[in-house]
């Protein structure tokens, strides 16, 4: 198993090695930029959705729509920008929320991104399996496994470290960026020359009947979705090479502008192109087939779009772990979450994001379109208080130039709000389901952190009961037969000088009982045996209750019971199939015993 696992995620690394495993800025554009950029395949499609339920001639709104967001962008970019400097050591909305607007909002921005990122595994994978099954219809009825397979392949390369996985998944994603550029440029050519004619689209200002406020809003919370990720670069500020920070901010940026283009070019060709949304073909499917026709050019298009869909997981698997290493150092979810792998990755972090997805991607049988709203609005909700809890902070520490600062958080709050609201009044019966698990989460997380307290005032020298002094004891070592782990067992007891030794033997009819106890008296007449006869063939429940009354008369004289347990080891693992498992099961059973000492002493067969 150890070659084989070495074989998956390559050889082991040490501790020093740490400063090696992070990103420098390019592989850190791709890996953590892969979630928002890709929102761009399907963030102008959301808001012609909303449109085209008026008409195709209220198309001209996704311009002031799209205008819209694009502020929202840069609030939120500039805003991230802050927070990276603010909190230098990551953690992004939860730490942002918990230090400066108290514990339990901290907790509902952190439980969303968690949940967020879930979704994005989810989301990405299914969509970019769709965009296969499309192109080779053949493999639509192994859409789930094709999935799956995905799933733990992008799992696999995050397991073998963040520069490994980083290497591999840079090329898709900047090859994304790079087809739908010449897309842009070449449409925008097209349209310049005179190619594309003005009778496609509606006149920008043109009077439509029908529209309200009510559908723009919902138009603007949809188009928004294209906003999804840009957060994970304050969660992963410690991936990032030295000085993190700066480095940190320089990716963001560069994410800001390149999401801008992308985006804003996007929304612009649709319009001009008077594209409708059609189930059997995507926006940007639509736009690269007016553009270049269905040659080399559209399947590129076409390849790097499915690539990058897929790829916008790899945000989550970078964003996830460290969100998590954060909470779990304030106890809000299992420790094990800040244990780093053999590639020095946070693989518990990294598994449990992909189990979960897998479960998430199998439950919705990869048709997870209807998850978009929900997991819009789980970004939204952190997005609102971090903000939140920078204006704050501005407004309590009151640094040089915090007026400026706080006027960017108060915009990225407000809008930020704004589409959330939106998204609970406009698409209720799609993220309802956000109103029952946040609460749930945050109660989870309120337990968790009150067993990690009640073990550590347990466990506290100051505040844990004296311990009873031990005044003797008493062993007892449960018997299947004469045979060498049972004699090693004896001597193992012996040799610690104890003068009550019992073994206890559990037959299960009375001549085998007395036969038995002949035998033990010419084998070991030196140690007691007591014989538990039990009709209804049970070994721990007799064995349990014996225990129980030899503690009872020990606790009298402070004298300890200790169960010696005998155990045979198999040479080959697989022979433990072919074995009852009776000490197994003793074990188990007696953990649960109060006050009682458990040895094992095994005894390795060599045949």
């Amino acid at each position: 198993m150890a070659a084989f696992k070495r074989f998956l995620i390559g050889r082991p690394l040490k501790t020093t090695e740490l400063g090696e495993q992070t990103l420098n800025k390019k592989k850190a554009l791709a890996i953590l930029s892969s979630d928002a950029l890709s929102s761009v395949a399907y963030g102008p499609e959301q808001i012609l959705l909303v449109l085209i339920t008026v008409s195709a001639a209220a198309f001209w709104y996704s311009i002031p729509i799209g205008i819209g967001v694009l502020i929202l962008l840069t609030a939120l970019i500039l805003s991230y920008r802050q927070i990276i400097f603010a909190y230098p050591h990551g953690g992004g909305a939860y730490v942002v929320s918990k230090n400066n607007l108290g514990v339990y909002p901290g907790l509902v921005a952190g439980g969303s991104l968690l949940v967020d990122y879930i979704l994005t595994v989810a989301v990405s994978v299914s969509a970019g399996t769709d965009a296969i099954t499309s192109a080779f219809p053949s493999l639509h009825e192994y859409k789930v496994p094709i999935a799956v397979v995905f799933v733990l392949l992008i799992t696999l390369l995050n397991l073998r470290g963040v520069t490994e996985s980083a290497s591999i998944l840079a090329y898709p994603v900047y090859l994304f960026v790079v087809s739908l550029l010449i897309l842009i440029g070449a449409g925008l050519y097209r349209i310049m020359t005179g190619d594309i004619t003005p009778e496609l689209h509606a006149p920008i200002g043109t009077p439509i009947a029908g529209i309200s406020l009510f559908l723009l809003l919902k138009a603007f919370a949809s188009g928004s979705s294209a906003l999804t990720g840009v957060e994970a670069i304050s969660n992963a500020i410690p991936n990032f090479k030295s000085p993190a920070p700066n480095n940190a901010a320089k990716t963001l940026s560069a994410m800001g502008i390149l999401l801008a283009l992308l985006f804003s070019g996007i929304v612009v060709l649709a319009y001009l192109y008077g594209i409708k949304p059609l189930e059997e073909a995507t926006v940007v499917s639509q736009i690269a087939e007016e553009t270049f026709g269905r040659n080399l050019m559209y399947f590129f298009v076409q390849g790097t779009t499915a690539l990058i869909l897929i790829l916008a997981a790899n945000t989550g698997y970078s964003a996830f772990p460290l969100l998590a290493v954060n909470l779990a150092k304030d106890k809000f979810i299992p420790r094990m979450f800040t244990v780093r792998g053999d590639r020095l990755g946070y693989s518990n972090g990294i598994l449990i994001l992909g189990l979960l997805s897998i479960l998430l991607i199998v439950a919705f049988q990869g048709k997870t379109e209807h998850l978009i709203p929900l997991y819009a609005v789980g970004v939204f909700i952190p997005f609102t208080l971090s903000q939140s809890g920078m204006m704050v902070k501005w407004i309590r520490e009151k640094p040089a130039g915090w007026i400026t600062k706080l006027i960017i958080n108060t915009m990225g709050a407000l809008i930020s709000f704004t589409v959330t609201m939106t998204f609970f009044i406009t698409k209720l019966a799609q993220v309802w389901p956000v109103l029952i698990f946040l609460p749930l989460i945050v109660l989870l997380f309120h337990r968790i952190k009150k067993h990690y307290e009640a073990v550590g005032d347990q466990l506290r020298l100051a505040t844990c009961e004296p311990a009873v002094p031990i005044e003797g004891n008493v062993i007892i070592v449960p018997v299947s037969g004469i045979t060498h782990v049972v004699e090693q067992s004896l001597n193992y007891a012996q040799s610690l000088g104890v003068e009550q030794i019992i073994a206890v033997y559990i037959p299960f009819d009375r001549e085998e009982e007395g036969k038995f106890e002949m035998k033990w008296r010419q084998w070991k007449p030196d140690v007691r045996l007591v014989t538990l006869h039990s009709p209804y063939r049970s070994i721990i429940h007799p064995l349990s209750k014996f225990i129980d009354m030899v503690k009872r008369k020990a606790d009298e004289s402070n004298y300890q019971v200790t169960v010696v347990i005998p155990q045979f080891i198999p040479k080959k693992g697989w022979h433990n199939l072919l074995h009852n498992q009776s000490s197994f099961m003793i074990r188990t059973h007696l953990l649960h015993h109060k006050d009682i000492i458990i040895t094992t002493v095994p005894y390795h067969l060599k045949k």
